[in-house]
């Protein structure tokens, strides 16, 4: 491929992450720091630390960002550790089974958990029936419904993702490190937390990385819980007072520079890790064969965790199958009804061709950009290549929050952006929304498939006479295809079900995608939680599908797709 071509994707690219991702961004910095007067000022974000009600939002976020990633690290580190290390019955089923919780969205498992573990919940119908609990003072398991099941909910969807970076980081250690400390005379214990641990680091802090952003910025099951006291929260109940109002952009300033810290610092102990050593394994691990009985403590862990992991799900298929589900162990009737109405109900209708709509043209975009963003990065040597793939992959360490907050603020009356509001349709913004947030699997995908397409074969085509544009759509797309295939169907999978976008860009029932429509329902009356979890369960079957053709596809690798 010619020099001039590939500079003119660089510029390309380039310009669009300039527009849609750091402009968005500036956009809400900008009226965060300007004075009613229009000058500079530091009042609005020093309010933020100074008001109690906000300062109460940030420490409640990070409360439940810290303990979300501690708890899927506590979950995932013993899970990958047996999985790589040892033989057991069904080993690559049940790390298959791991991926469950990933095809729910964190805010619909909420409403199954409320169902399970609330004070009106299964658990404790269960406990009253068998007399070991008072009828007048039920045990509320989720901490009044607030900041504890935020917590519950995080780590049971969020933890596979923690799982996928560090059994990515074990299967790269080489064993003869390990064998050498054997030989030396370190124990097992001691041989993990001084060689293996340190080593995977890298690994635990990539996947940690998404893990507490994800969590720290979480909208919709603090939503669902009825917990406002979160920053993401108050952001959202601010959107409606946004026009006079710069606290909201205050506080998406705050909650970035969080973010961004954050990802600085796992960046630079990552690269001082990745210079520690350690590498790639230059032989295969031999895993442990373990006795019978140790063999099924192995599978029964994978299944406990696993099990807890889908609580949500049972809950919220329950509850679309319940005609009434209140303090009983299980709902009263069944009914098959909620799912005619969820496909046959105005708003979820609207929906879901909506959120048709803008996931399909969302992932149109993201292949262009993600095959114009990894043939630079991995085919051409030009200068700057390494600083394009970082900005593809930047999104995932960008709050959801954030960059919708940025869209409504570059969209707003008078700036350069405003025309793509088209009047009260947010569809082109969703899209661009919806492509930039997704944009990095599609990459991460392609990149891996350039990887493993010899430029050799395009070379071989251009020296008969190809040029070398017709190389790449006739030789080397054809063969990276699977992993455009993956990428997309992850991109469009979570675009149909993404959260923070939908909720902040869709404010008028005609526009809401599935998921904001799905919060509508929860909120209302009579049949609607019924129908929302008949909705939900719809997607969770869509995405199943989804995860486990692009898990196929990729293998391994798709571990590699939550790494920022």
């Amino acid at each position: 491929m010619s020099r001039a071509f590939s500079y003119t994707v660089f510029i390309a690219m380039s310009v669009f992450f300039g527009c849609f991702f750091l402009f968005p961004i500036w956009s809400t910095v900008q009226v965060a720091f300007v004075s009613p007067k229009g000058g500079f000022t530091f009042d609005y974000v020093w309010e933020v630390f100074r008001n109690p009600l906000y300062r109460e939002g940030l420490l409640n976020s990070f409360f439940i960002a810290v303990w979300s990633t501690l708890g899927c690290l506590a979950v995932s580190l013993p899970l990958a550790r047996l999985f790589t290390r040892f033989e057991f019955p069904g080993k690559n089923i049940l790390n298959s089974l791991v991926m469950l919780p990933m095809i729910l969205p964190p805010f619909v498992g909420a409403i199954g958990v409320r169902a399970i573990l609330g004070q009106a919940g299964a658990v404790n119908s269960l406990l009253m029936g068998l007399g070991l609990m008072n009828r007048d003072h039920p045990t509320d398991w989720l901490g009044n419904g607030q900041k504890v099941g935020v917590v519950i909910m995080n780590v049971l969807h969020l933890y596979p993702i923690l799982y996928l970076n560090i059994v990515a980081a074990l299967s790269n250690i080489d064993p003869a490190m390990e064998e050498a400390a054997a030989n030396l005379g370190c124990k097992p214990q001691s041989r993990f937390w001084k060689i293996t641990f340190p080593l995977i680091m890298p690994g635990i802090f990539a996947g940690g990385t998404i893990v507490f952003i994800w969590a720290f910025t979480e909208l919709g099951v603090p939503l669902v819980f009825d917990f406002d006291r979160v920053t993401s929260v108050q952001i959202f109940n601010a959107i409606k007072d946004i026009s006079g109002n710069p606290f909201p952009y205050a506080l998406v300033v705050v909650m970035l520079v969080f973010t961004v810290l954050l990802y600085g610092l796992s960046k630079l102990l990552f690269e001082r890790s990745n210079s520690g050593g350690g590498g790639r394994a230059t032989m295969a691990r031999e895993t442990i064969k373990l006795p019978k009985q140790a063999a099924w403590l192995c599978v029964a862990a994978f299944i406990f965790c696993i099990g807890l992991s889908v609580i949500p799900h049972v809950g919220v298929i329950l509850l679309s199958f319940s005609t009434d589900w209140y303090q009983t162990v299980l709902p009263e009737s069944l009914t098959l009804a909620h799912y005619k109405h969820a496909l046959g109900n105005d708003l979820t209708l609207t929906a879901i061709s909506n959120s048709l709509k803008y996931a399909s043209l969302a992932t149109l975009l993201d292949l262009v950009l993600g095959i114009g963003v990894a043939y630079v990065t991995v085919r051409t040597t030009i200068k700057g290549r390494q600083l394009l793939d970082a900005m593809a992959m930047l999104p995932l360490a960008v709050p959801g929050l954030v960059l919708a907050f940025g869209y409504l603020a570059m969209a707003r009356e008078g700036q350069i952006f405003h025309g793509l509001m088209l009047g009260e349709n947010p569809l082109i913004l969703l899209v661009i929304a919806y492509a930039v947030r997704r944009l990095p699997y599609v990459v991460r995908s392609a990149s891996a498939g350039f990887q493993q397409v010899s430029p050799s074969l395009e070379e071989a085509a251009q020296n008969l006479g190809s040029p070398p544009l017709k190389a790449l759509f006739k030789v080397t797309l054809p063969l990276v295809a699977p992993n455009l295939i993956a990428g997309g169907l992850l991109a469009f999978s979570f675009a149909m079900l993404e959260v923070s976008d939908s909720m902040i860009l869709a404010q008028q029932a005609g526009h809401f995608p599935i998921t904001k429509a799905i919060y509508a329902l929860v909120s209302a009356l009579g049949d609607g939680p019924y129908i929302a979890s008949a909705l939900g369960v719809w997607a969770m079957v869509f995405l199943a599908i989804t995860l486990l053709g692009a898990g196929l596809i990729l293998g391994k690798k798709l571990g590699a797709l939550f790494r920022a």
